[in-house]
């Protein structure tokens, strides 16, 4: 079961998108037609099948704007979702309810959007051995709740951040002059705990990367043949890693080609939301 953020790291966050929609006078709308002393419960609902992540979150913003709302949960994070299905409900000052009722359902349709495109490629993998990661293509400032969604969904997590380890890409070697060189000035510039890993797009430099020694291999764009080809040579030496425009349809062909992580860049940088609703009980 994936661990939920502290509160500490997600309180910002939802902090900001509260006072984004509050903007410079409130929620004019609600204030108008609500009393302030109306109370309802209302309930979280599923519209679609997938993966909810994100409750914590959706939590935080209507206990924000009143510390009176209560949530109880009925779902929680990593539960697979049928259209209908209840996640929670909420009840207590219906004012407060409306008004952090947006920036709740953002965060929550978005998250529970990547851990169910996450869980998608993860089941067509099947018993493979590969692992579904995530890349830094995240919305900015949300990387961490992103990453955590790739979690929930039973993905696993690439780099947080530029200084969790050396990826030398393409733009790199070429800078360099070559694979080699690449290599050594980036032996020579980190630390022995700093692991290195080098993006490949041919067997030629594949094999070069695997004579200067290489802790991972990113197996750019290669067919799954290739792939196949890149693993054998390997031959356990480095981690193994496939990406290049990776799908549920495509991955397990990728899978049986014996790498050890897949990489999917869109399920941060342009998965649908999961379509979650309030609705009203009374």
């Amino acid at each position: 079961m994936t661990t939920s953020l502290p509160t500490i790291m997600i309180e910002p966050l939802v902090r900001m998108a509260l006072l984004e929609d509050l903007g410079r006078a409130g929620d004019l709308t609600t204030d108008a037609i609500v009393p302030p002393d109306r109370r309802t419960t209302t309930v979280l609902a599923a519209r679609q099948a997938g993966v909810v992540a994100g409750l914590d979150l959706a939590r935080l913003a209507f206990h924000l704007i009143d510390p009176a709302i209560e949530m109880r949960v009925e779902r929680g994070d990593g539960a697979a979702l049928a259209p209908g299905d209840m996640i929670a409900d909420i009840s207590g000052p219906a004012r407060g309810i409306l008004t952090a009722e947006r920036v709740a359902l953002n965060f929550l349709c978005r998250l529970s959007g990547i851990a169910s495109a996450t869980a998608s490629i993860t089941a067509a993998i099947g018993n493979h051995k590969a692992k579904v990661v995530c890349t830094r293509k995240t919305t900015p400032g949300l990387r961490a709740i992103e990453k955590y969604a790739v979690r929930v969904g039973g993905g696993s997590n690439h780099r947080f951040g530029l200084d969790d380890a050396v990826l030398i890409k393409d733009n790199h070697v070429a800078l360099a002059g070559g694979v080699s060189e690449a290599l050594k000035r980036a032996k020579g510039g980190v630390g022995h705990l700093v692991k290195i890993e080098l993006e490949v797009d041919t067997l030629d430099q594949l094999k070069e990367a695997l004579d200067c020694g290489v802790d991972a291999v990113l197996l750019d764009n290669m067919t799954p043949d290739v792939l196949a080809k890149a693993v054998d040579m390997v031959a356990g030496r480095a981690v193994t890693e496939a990406s290049g425009r990776i799908t549920p349809a495509t991955a397990p062909q990728i899978a049986a080609a014996g790498v050890d992580l897949i990489s999917v860049g869109w399920l941060t940088h342009s998965v649908a939301i999961l379509d979650i609703g309030l609705d009203f009980k009374h």
